[in-house]
């Protein structure tokens, strides 16, 4: 029984010797790390592709996020108006026509105005008090 398993083993160790022998050699080279990320210096193509797929996985919404309510018929003809009348009344400062013009809605005031050449417009917000001022100089001759 020894010698079985004796030439058992010697026989698997010619085997293996050979194999090794035989086979081809393995050669390694070396790994190179390319990111993908622009960020990282990866190519700068793949930015767009890759804020895509991060948005298109993003779950995530904003719970202080006000949902995008449609307007009325009433009330998209009420501030296409506005939208209008505040630009004529842009136009006939800056032409020269008038010195000075407002206009008053519900929710803010607007007063336009030219300064020696320079158009101002004072936004007066009624709600919360704020106020913008825009200056505006160059576009208009006085």
């Amino acid at each position: 029984m020894k010698n079985i398993l004796k030439k058992a083993a010697g026989s698997a160790l010619a085997t293996g010797l050979l194999v090794s022998v035989i086979a081809p050699q393995a050669n390694a080279g070396e790994l190179v790390y390319q990111p993908l990320n622009p960020s990282f210096g990866g190519d700068p193509f793949m930015g767009s592709y890759l804020l895509g797929k991060a948005q298109s996985q993003d779950t995530n919404t904003d719970p202080n996020a006000r949902g995008i309510e449609s307007l009325s018929s009433t009330e998209r003809l009420i501030q296409s108006l506005e939208s209008r009348l505040i630009s004529q009344l842009i136009s006939d400062v800056g032409a020269g026509e008038v010195d000075e013009g407002a206009f008053d809605s519900g929710e803010f005031s607007v007063v336009v105005r030219d300064e020696g050449g320079q158009l101002v417009v004072r936004v007066v917000d009624k709600v919360t008090g704020d106020v913008t001022n825009i200056s505006v100089g160059g576009l208009f001759n006085p």
